[in-house]
């Protein structure tokens, strides 16, 4: 069975990755230079992106990651991050997109590089100190369908979380500005807190598992 590189970090945690497919070779967020040393490595013939680094250091460039996707018999899936926008630019080079996120940037429904940049914790896990605008959107529409709050407080609550920079968004902060600027959406903000609180979901986490599987089923098949 061949082992996978992993370059995984806030989006799924090691150790949730792990239980999922335990012989992958999981790797910090992806920065530059990482994607070129697995193209000079042999030995290394498949390779998952899902998190890169945005503020903390330089990210993987296109050029990088194209570098290793036409590497000889390497198999390249990209997800949820980082891992999905290089793959909607080089899937026509052979990267494979996995995921629900991959398919909205696929497809123009989301094109902004923010929707999905978090800050997070450089030591240990990755623990998150912000959260991604896509899955603000997620945990937005499920609320929604599941009755929790009108449209209206959806929509005002999402334009409040886009406009704020992207290391800075974070529910409280999101709520308490809603709020102010539509204090007539209190009832519905409030329900989306608690709702936020026992509830929240990550479709980045969603995406991630995904990818973990699929290379755990491709590296089984190549036994």
């Amino acid at each position: 069975m061949e082992k996978p590189v992993i370059f995984l970090g806030p989006s799924l945690s090691h150790e949730k990755a792990r239980k999922v497919f335990a012989e992958a070779d999981y790797r910090p967020p992806a920065k530059k230079g990482d994607f070129l040393r697995l193209a000079a490595d042999p030995d290394v013939k498949m390779v998952g992106f899902v998190d890169g680094v945005f503020l903390q250091d330089y990210p993987p460039t296109p050029i990088e990651v194209y570098q290793l996707a036409r590497k000889e018999g390497m198999l390249l899936a990209g997800a949820a991050s980082l891992g999905a926008l290089r793959a909607v630019e080089l899937e026509k080079f052979g990267m494979v997109g996995i995921g629900k996120i991959f398919q909205l940037y696929k497809s123009g429904k989301i094109d902004a590089d923010d929707e999905v940049a978090v800050t997070f914790d450089p030591e240990g896990d990755y623990r998150l100190q912000s959260e991604a605008m896509i899955d603000i959107r997620y945990n937005l529409f499920l609320a929604h369908k599941k009755g929790v709050m009108s449209r209206q407080a959806k929509r005002a609550l999402a334009r409040v979380a886009k406009a704020t920079y992207f290391p800075h968004r974070n529910y409280s902060n999101i709520i308490e500005e809603t709020k102010s600027k539509h204090p007539e959406l209190a009832g519905d903000i409030d329900s989306f807190q608690s709702y936020i609180a026992s509830s929240r979901k990550s479709l980045k986490e969603i995406d991630a598992i995904k990818l973990v599987k699929y290379l755990k089923e491709r590296s089984q098949s190549r036994v």
